[in-house]
């Protein structure tokens, strides 16, 4: 049964790189499970540098919670979490496709000109 507690995060400070110890204080999860989440989640790459010390981004920070967050608040597998992963990567592709995109922008335009020809009669 999932336990549905609402961990709270700190808050992610603007920094451009993190190493293992911070990433691991802000998401609340031990440095050996970033490493073994890193073997298992491949949308999880931390750059490497010399001495193959980890420097997470931003972008990876918000990754860790998210498997955290499937893992531990909803109660997914490994197996589960990497599904619901792809899922949400693939329709996230969906929608940020540039055909999307370009629709949007052009009902956000047509929508400016009604409000435009609105405010031109008053």
């Amino acid at each position: 049964m999932p336990k549905k507690t609402s961990t709270v995060m700190p808050l992610i400070p603007e920094k451009r790189y993190f190493t293992i110890g911070e990433a691991s204080a802000l998401c609340k999860v031990k440095p050996h499970v970033l490493r073994y989440w890193e073997q298992e989640f491949t949308q999880l790459r931390p750059n490497k540098r010399t001495g193959n010390r980890r420097y997470y981004q931003q972008k990876d920070i918000l990754m860790i919670r998210q498997i955290r967050g499937l893992l531990y608040d909803e109660g997914f597998t490994i197996s589960g979490a990497k599904t619901r992963l792809m899922e949400t990567i693939k329709e996230h592709k969906k929608t940020t496709s540039p055909e999307n995109i370009r629709k949007l922008l052009q009902d956000i335009h047509a929508e400016l000109q009604d409000i435009t020809l609105q405010l031109e009669t008053i």
